[in-house]
């Protein structure tokens, strides 16, 4: 008689899972080792070599029992990895190990957060979370006020004690975020409402507005990267409402953050909607130091965040903010197997008006773990270490005769090129580099120029970290 194999939950989950751990554990080591740096040498092809030679045929017709070793060792000697200090070529963070313990949690337990029967204590957790980070975004209390439980459950400031408090949503990142953001005003102000952003904002708003079947997006104006209020005022003028305006608290391109008081007067005296995409600079308001950059946050009437960028979460880990929860009713959905009339109302929490998908990790778990785990100040901490290293960087290119620099760092992204190159050179650099499994540089077309872009997610990165990686740069650059 053939066994069946070990479940990962029940009461022999936790016994059957460990020669695993040991298994992936010893696959990630010698993957890495194999590596050898920060990316995977040869480009695409030979990585896909590599990859299918290593896997062999995917489903056999009898099961091998070394796979787990197998394939977990050719994913990680096939993958970028972000706790290089020469991985900083986009918005991907080394996932802390406190977060990442936390995910293995999710996945052995396997809540799914469609109906409470499914996930009672995951839910609750998920309240509480959401509940406290709304507050963060919208209470715009002194650094440390909300270190305490009393002023958790107290009511944000600007909220009183009759107005519904903030909430939010867990969301796979930016993208489903500002997805989200747009449906509400949609629902909120009818689909004509238009959604006016700057040249500088996320590709995913445009792309939103086409999915909701909006009218075309209005694009004003971004010198210098940052959305131009004078042009809005404009805009705002000129074109019929309702407006959504969007604005941006962290470029992908910079790192910039829009001038978000002056956008929020605006959007005040027009009456229009304002949406803030913080996914990438949102986690300053965990920093003493650079909290302040987002002033003006609290006015937005949706706000959207990133914990695996600025946060140090696994994928995925976003948000969606909302000042007025009750625009959160229009998620609302009814599925008799999933939130019965008559289950709701003996007090069973219905979950189903929490996202616009049915099954979902509690992605909730991690976020809480580390939320609880390093505190404001530890995770302030962190921000301000990355932020201080991009500062770090950008003097040592601006102080570099062979290189030119973009601008002085807003968050933890530096924009900067070898002087006098042609951007095809430009290009050829970062390519080259890419395919020795060098370095991982990301690019960005800015006043018609091409840059390279190193965004610094990594709080270990050291000085000489980074006058190694401006010196792997200059000696791929053709003189």
């Amino acid at each position: 008689m053939s066994t069946s194999p070990p479940l990962a939950s029940g009461p022999e989950g936790p016994h059957a899972l460990r020669p695993s751990l040991d298994t992936v554990l010893d696959a990630l080591s010698e993957g890495t080792r194999a590596r050898k740096g920060p990316f995977p040498s040869g480009g695409p092809e030979a990585v896909a070599a590599r990859v299918r030679a290593a896997v062999g045929v995917v489903l056999p017709d009898q099961g091998d029992p070394n796979a787990l070793h197998t394939v977990v060792r050719a994913l990680t000697e096939g993958s970028a990895d972000p706790a290089d200090p020469f991985c900083a070529a986009h918005l991907h963070c080394p996932p802390l190990t406190v977060a990442v313990a936390a995910d293995l949690a999710v996945s052995a337990l396997n809540p799914s957060m469609d109906s409470w029967d499914q996930a009672p204590a995951a839910s609750e957790l998920e309240g509480l979370v959401t509940r406290v980070l709304a507050s963060e975004v919208y209470a715009q209390t002194p650094t440390g006020a909300g270190n305490s439980a009393a002023s958790q459950a107290a009511p944000a400031v600007g909220h009183p004690q009759h107005a519904p408090r903030p909430d939010a949503l867990i969301t796979t990142g930016g993208t489903e975020s500002n997805q989200l953001a747009l449906l509400l005003a949609r629902e909120a102000h009818g689909a004509g409402v238009r959604l006016v952003h700057g040249a500088n904002a996320h590709h995913s708003l445009p792309r939103a507005a086409w999915l909701l079947g909006l009218p075309e997006p209005v694009v004003v104006p971004a010198p210098a990267g940052a959305l131009d209020p004078a042009a809005l005022d404009e805009a705002l003028t000129e074109l019929p409402g309702p407006h959504l305006v969007a604005a941006t608290a962290g470029t992908t391109d910079a790192g910039i953050i829009d001038p978000l008081p002056e956008i929020a007067a605006l959007c005040a005296a027009h009456g229009a909607r304002l949406h803030i995409d913080a996914a990438y600079g949102g986690a300053l308001l965990f920093s003493g130091r650079y909290r302040e950059r987002l002033r003006g946050l609290d006015a937005a009437d949706t706000v959207t965040l990133d914990l695996h960028k600025l946060g140090w979460q696994p994928v995925a880990a976003g948000l969606l903010a909302v000042r007025d929860p009750r625009d959160l009713a229009v998620l609302h959905h009814r599925a008799d197997y999933l939130n019965a009339d008559d289950d709701t109302e003996a007090g069973l929490p219905d979950l189903l008006g929490r996202s616009l998908r049915t099954s979902r990790r509690p992605d909730v778990l991690k976020i809480a773990v580390t939320l609880k785990t390093l505190g404001r100040s530890g995770l302030g901490r962190l921000v301000e270490q990355v932020c201080d290293s991009a500062r770090e960087f950008a003097a040592l290119v601006h102080d570099h005769p062979g290189f030119e620099l973009y601008d002085r760092p807003t968050l933890s992204t530096v924009l900067f090129r070898p002087a006098h190159a042609a951007d095809d050179t430009v290009a050829a650099v970062r390519r080259r580099l890419l395919t020795d499994g060098r370095a991982v540089l990301g690019r960005a077309r800015i006043d018609g120029r091409l840059w390279l872009k190193t965004t610094l997610l990594n709080p270990r990165t050291r000085p000489d970290d980074l006058a190694a990686l401006l010196k792997l740069v200059e000696g791929n650059t053709p003189g």
